[in-house]
């Protein structure tokens, strides 16, 4: 069942990123339909984490979509070459958003071996949030696209991991004031080969 608004205008944007865990994420770009299991996340909570694009209620042209209302797709480009994947959740102006960083391919995984142009390590092709974008054909084109519609969708499939299979860390890559700096708001898969990094 595809995800409605109603899941990403919630509050807890903390509580949202490790639920996400287990959701299935797909795209459907150029005809080709791709996807799978979501087994890493970030959690970016709005003005007041020193690691979000929206600390101190900056807005600027690149992070303006994060101040939408939650449901719809926030791209920006890291180091001028990769394009990351978030999901806006909350109210207008609340400005939270998750950082998709893995998924396990299930869906299509042809066309995503092409995009990433490796045909013999299935575990690296959407492991860490530049390769997951490029896997999944997804560019700064697709920001703002709505997550209801047929382009970019999460849906749920039953599919529930037990507390002790989730893991929390610090956000990776991150060099910004405490608490936030180690602040454990990734959540991945315990076990998982399509985490990016292990920490537990």
């Amino acid at each position: 069942m595809k995800l409605g608004v109603d899941f990403y205008r919630r509050d807890d944007v903390v509580a949202l990123s490790r639920e996400l865990l287990g959701k299935y994420l797909f795209t459907c770009v150029d005809g080709q339909l791709t996807g799978g299991i979501i087994v890493e996340t970030e959690a970016y909570r709005g003005p007041e984490d020193s690691g979000s694009h929206a600390y101190n209620h900056k807005r600027t042209p690149r992070n303006e979509m994060m101040y939408s209302a939650g449901g719809v797709v926030y791209m920006y480009i890291c180091y001028g070459i990769h394009h990351m994947l978030n999901i806006v959740t909350g109210n207008p102006d609340e400005s939270h958003a998750i950082l998709i960083r893995a998924i396990e391919p299930t869906v299509g995984l042809e066309t995503i071996r092409l995009r990433r142009n490796i045909f013999n390590q299935d575990t690296r092709l959407c492991r860490g949030p530049g390769a997951l974008a490029q896997a999944l054909g997804l560019t700064k084109l697709h920001n703002g696209v709505p997550l209801t519609g047929n382009e970019v969708w999460i849906e749920d499939q039953g599919l529930h991991y037990p507390d002790e299979q989730i893991a929390a860390s610090a956000r990776i890559g991150l060099n910004v004031s405490e608490p936030y700096q180690s602040i454990p708001w990734r959540f991945y898969l315990r076990g998982s080969k399509y985490v990016s990094a292990k920490n537990n």
